[in-house]
């Protein structure tokens, strides 16, 4: 929703979109960075021995440990990014100049101060996580994207996009404050209070500091293939950096919806996994496997509606407004070559929890690295090379750019399935499940498209042409759960015993 009434009021192809998207991206850099796994990693597998064990009060000075030492990074951080923005935005985005380079580094000395606010908020979450409370710390940044929505929606007069971002900026400050206090109360609850401290000298803090620079490395590292994707995109022509922006909001989702959340739900247990080393091995293999299966039950289809249907996607979540037929296309052609890594992405997640709940942070670091250097060297070639040797419009570079980034996305997860295979044994979805995840969802878009070409000649522009796309996406969806049950999936028959059970 955020993403529909930034691009209604902004568009894409415009100075305004490019320069807000650049900014935005270090709170959303931060937010990922901390949010995605780096607290998490590294102080939940600590803090939730001590939970184990009884040992709340020693759990608490824990978290008052890290979180104290987090203000005093939070105010560094602060103070340097608002210091150093127009050199941030040359990092970024080198291709700006002129207006565009002018208004991202005032977005940028507006976005920093919330910056506090949302890594505050990922320890929150860190804690929340560790005592099995997941929706709220995952739900929280919809305070912040209604923030986000409200300010935008709040100016009257129909202001120019140069000015609105300015508002839209404000809103992002004000949602990572209102995001961070949401998680407080309930964090304060289950924790009895936590008092701040800089103490360093407790062991196990001093195991969660070990942990967090290679944690920290390692995630920082895979965001920084975003801001790669940025910095190679500024180079294209204008509207380059918004279509990647609205391009990996799209693609991210289902990361985060299935790649993530079982990643984040995982890590807790595989933390508290114990026994002798055999036994241990077992369970870690045999909650990899579910766990490999019920992502890649949402993550392949998510991938072949995004080929197949990505201008219909995007029309339906982003075309309003100043967002044209024509940035929809622009869009689904950027979306279709970020499905080549879609899967390995989010099976990557689950495996990059598995290390860090074998207490080794340093190993996916190394895998990450070989990621990035496979990001930068491909995507410069895909985005700014290939199109001139094929003779075509420069701006479906970014279509080039998202498929490079995917590629590399399959080196880094084969990297971390054969580390694991030597440590704890070979895993494995069931065999046939994949073929047939696949199978259903080219079953489910031929259908869909069967659908989309009757209808398409009837269908007006404006809402009607909405529901004509919600419809063909919902009857996509509705096909291949049925041919996942009629080809005995087991994931999708626990999900229909699960509903069954529910509405009974």
């Amino acid at each position: 929703m955020r993403q529909r009434v930034l691009a209604h009021y902004l568009g894409q192809s415009t100075e305004a979109a490019d320069a807000f998207f650049a900014a935005f991206r270090i709170p959303n850099f931060l937010q990922n960075l901390f949010g995605e796994g780096v607290l998490s990693a590294s102080m939940i597998p600590e803090y939730t021995r001590l939970i184990a064990a009884g040992r709340a009060d020693d759990a608490r000075r824990l978290a008052g440990a890290v979180a104290g030492l987090l203000g005093a990074m939070v105010l560094a951080v602060v103070a340097i990014g608002v210091t150093t923005a127009p050199w941030l935005v040359n990092v970024i985005v080198p291709g700006f100049s002129g207006v565009r380079h002018e208004l991202a580094v005032t977005l940028v000395r507006i976005l920093f101060p919330g910056v506090g606010a949302l890594v505050l908020s990922a320890w929150c979450l860190a804690v929340l996580n560790s005592h099995r409370h997941f929706l709220l710390s995952y739900s929280a940044p919809v305070v912040w994207n209604v923030a986000i929505i409200v300010a935008t929606l709040l100016p009257r007069g129909g202001l120019a996009p140069e000015r609105l971002v300015i508002w839209t900026a404000w809103g992002a400050v004000a949602g990572s404050v209102l995001q961070f206090a949401v998680q407080l109360p309930t964090l304060l609850r289950l924790t009895g209070g936590v008092a701040l401290s800089l103490d360093t000298r407790d062991p196990r803090v001093r195991n969660v500091l070990r942990n967090f620079g290679p944690v920290f490395l390692s995630r920082g590292v895979v965001q920084i293939s975003a801001f790669i994707d940025a910095m190679i995109a500024s180079l294209l022509p204008v509207g380059a950096v918004a279509v990647i922006s609205n391009t990996q909001t799209l693609y991210l989702l289902p990361v985060s919806l299935f790649g993530m959340s079982v990643a984040a739900a995982e890590l807790p247990e595989l933390a508290a996994a114990g026994g002798e080393p055999a036994a241990r091995a077992e369970t870690l293999r045999r909650r990899i496997a579910l766990g490999s299966e019920r992502i890649a039950f949402f993550t392949v289809p998510s991938a072949m509606g995004f080929l197949a249907l990505g201008h219909l996607v995007a029309g339906v979540f982003l075309q309003s407004g100043r967002f044209s037929q024509q940035d929809s296309y622009w869009v689904w052609a950027t979306l279709a070559g970020s499905t080549v890594g879609l899967l390995a992405t989010a099976l990557g997640r689950l495996l990059t929890s598995t290390y860090y709940a074998l207490d080794d942070t340093r190993t996916p670091l190394s895998f990450a690295v070989v990621r990035v250097v496979l990001t930068l060297a491909l995507g410069f070639i895909a985005a700014v090379w290939v199109p001139g040797w094929l003779g075509i419009d420069r701006r479906w570079g970014t279509a080039g750019l998202t498929a490079s980034a995917g590629m590399a996305g399959w080196v880094e997860f084969v990297l971390l399935r054969r580390g694991l295979n030597q440590r704890i044994g070979d895993f494995r979805m069931p065999r046939g499940v994949l073929p047939r995840l696949w199978g259903a969802a080219a079953g489910a878009a031929a259908l869909s498209w069967g659908a989309h070409a009757l209808l398409v000649p009837h269908a007006p522009r404006g809402w009607a042409h909405t529901a004509e796309a919600a419809f063909v996406l919902l009857l996509f969806g509705t096909a291949y759960a049925a041919l996942t049950l009629a080809l005995r999936v087991e994931v999708a028959r626990g999900l229909l015993g699960r509903l069954s059970r529910t509405s009974s």
